[in-house]
């Protein structure tokens, strides 16, 4: 599974505060939890579609996941902000060092876990993974139309 692109020229950490939202959080599992009621009050606060807000939960809370459990990091960095025209863009920011990399893992039928970026894959018109200017870790990001 790989992103459908590499990066993406309009970064989060640049646009209007008006238009962005983020919680550092540590990295627990039970800040998902935190993260995905945080970021749908944003959301419902500026009054966009449910089905995106409930899509952007859902990508958020996998991409928060994956940097929980599958990163050494204390703590995560979780973004959202309305990035151009009608562009939703979701990141979640690690410290993990070692390289842009995402692991490809095959869920079997019974197995609880390993579908976080097949949904993510499905769901995101684009995303991507680079190495963050905030933490110095990865990036992982996610961008849906609104």
């Amino acid at each position: 599974m790989s992103p459908h692109t590499t990066s993406f020229p309009q970064l989060l950490d640049a646009v209007d505060q008006e238009r962005t939202h983020w919680i550092e959080l540590p990295a627990h599992r039970s800040s998902i939890g935190v993260a995905r009621r945080s970021v749908g009050t944003r959301l419902k606060a500026w009054s966009l579609p449910g089905e995106l807000c409930s899509d952007a939960v859902l990508l958020l809370s996998e991409l928060a996941t994956n940097a929980v459990c599958h990163t050494l990091s204390a703590r995560i960095l979780c973004g959202i902000g309305l990035v151009g025209d009608g562009v939703l863009r979701l990141e979640v920011h690690d410290h993990d060092r070692s390289g842009p990399t995402l692991r490809r893992c095959r869920a079997g039928l019974d197995d609880e876990g390993g579908r976080g970026l097949f949904l993510v894959e499905e769901l995101a018109d684009t995303w991507g993974v680079d190495r963050s200017r905030l933490t110095g870790g990865n990036s992982v990001w996610a961008n849906l139309r609104a």
